[in-house]
């Protein structure tokens, strides 16, 4: 009988994504559960031109950290209205 694999423990959402996409969850069957849920989703998205190399920079420094670039941008500019200069 081949030994159960084991999901790692991930420090970034980037090691997670690159675990994911070399391993087929299907091999991970028995560790996983039922779970129930309720989306409500209110969330809307807003287009906002941003210069090429800026964009650029912010997608590398929030791969860095591991988080989404939208995620970044939305957290520097609460940041920004929370304490204008």
């Amino acid at each position: 009988m081949e030994k159960s694999k084991k999901v790692p423990s991930f420090k970034t959402i980037g090691e997670a994504s690159d675990f994911w996409n070399t391993h087929d969850t299907t091999d991970f069957l028995d560790k996983t559960k039922e779970v129930h849920f309720e989306i409500d989703i209110k969330r809307k998205r807003h287009l906002v031109a941003v210069e090429d190399e800026l964009l650029k920079k912010v997608r590398d420094l929030a791969r860095s950290k591991g988080i989404a670039s939208e995620t970044l941008i939305n957290l520097w500019l609460k940041e920004k209205v929370a304490n204008p200069s």
